[in-house]
């Protein structure tokens, strides 16, 4: 990494030492029941921290997010079921998402498809994994010796020690795992974005046109960022998985793709930090609610997107970095905001 990068990177590390000092703080100070709780917002936030990274600074809209994080869940229980440990099925259901996504990008972004279809597609795509999979409840439905369950699901086989069958982690243990997995690719994501080939994908993002008159090839670049969040999103759906203990057809509703983007939008489209540290609250906001029956949830985030869209709309954390920027500089909150982003603002 060279002095300007790393430079650049600055707010990303002070971010990425918060999330050290909670990972091995939280262990000691909350009941097993909020560590496991926690685990699964955890693996939310890696789906948040996946589209953050292509609709905030690739420009792509994908509705369909979460057919990513499904089938990041779905491989990883079938190959752990079928290899008999995790090792290899994390590995194999990062690769094959990625794949996945790969294949439906090159059809999408190389057919010149517009960003509105691709948000169609992308969103169909889920529901057909959606529809696909409620159908598959019958003995005859497997995959190697690994059952799909249709509607039901399946249990997800836990994590052990890499290569080491026998040496399953407890629940503090996926912890661990979850946070430093959201931790690397939280770094990753800030790394990605401040090298060429970010650069090139943010300047794509603004002018798709002009980028492509300097030379640039804007579909292998959409083509690129597209594949690398779908990773991120299955690394997402891994730890998800192991949070809950069991997949279902769920993870690929439209309740849960809506859900992505609000977090997005909540959180800052133009941030990385912003979308995670959303997921997590409105994660435990629903929570709270699913334990009265006065308001329903689906109301509640439906106002929440409203109060987002017509009086923050550029989500929390940017609105806060401007504020914070205007008090120290003097400079009022929209001459800020018209000025250019630096790479601090997209970390």
């Amino acid at each position: 990494m060279n002095q300007d990068i790393a430079r650049q990177m600055r707010p990303a590390f002070a971010w990425a030492l918060i999330g050290v000092v909670f990972m091995f703080a939280a262990p000691h100070v909350l009941a097993l029941f909020t560590i496991i709780n926690l685990t699964t917002a955890i693996a939310l936030a890696v789906l948040a921290l996946s589209l953050a990274l292509i609709w905030g600074h690739g420009g792509i809209l994908c509705f369909g997010q979460v057919a990513f994080f499904g089938l990041g869940a779905y491989v990883y229980t079938l190959a752990g079921i079928n290899f008999g440990g995790s090792t290899w099925a994390v590995l194999t259901a990062v690769a094959l998402t990625s794949l996945f996504a790969a294949a439906l990008g090159y059809f999408i972004f190389y057919g010149r498809v517009s960003d509105v279809y691709l948000g169609v597609i992308t969103l169909t795509v889920t529901l057909i994994l959606f529809s696909l999979i409620r159908r598959t409840s019958g003995p005859e439905y497997k995959i190697g010796k690994a059952l799909l369950g249709g509607f039901n699901g399946v249990s997800s086989p836990p994590l052990n020690l890499p290569w080491d069958t026998r040496s399953f982690l407890f629940p503090e243990q996926v912890f661990y795992v979850a946070m430093a997995a959201l931790i690397l690719c939280y770094l990753f994501a800030a790394w990605l974005m401040n090298t060429r080939f970010g650069r090139v994908c943010a300047a794509i993002r603004e002018n798709e046109v002009r980028a492509e008159l300097l030379g640039y090839d804007a579909r292998a670049y959409k083509l690129g960022i597209f594949t690398i969040g779908a990773g991120i999103a299955a690394v997402g759906g891994v730890l998800f998985a192991n949070g809950v203990g069991r997949v279902t057809p769920d993870v690929f509703s439209l309740f849960n793709a809506a859900l992505t983007i609000i977090w997005v939008i909540v959180g800052g489209r133009g941030t990385l930090i912003g979308p995670i540290g959303a997921t997590f609250a409105l994660f435990y906001l629903t929570s709270a609610l699913g334990g009265q029956s006065v308001l329903n949830n689906n109301l509640v985030l439906g106002v929440i997107l409203i109060v987002f869209v017509l009086l923050v709309p550029r989500g929390v954390a940017p609105t806060i970095a401007d504020w914070v920027r205007a008090r120290r500089g003097g400079a009022a909150p929209d001459r800020v905001r018209r000025r250019r982003r630096t790479p601090e603002d997209k970390a």
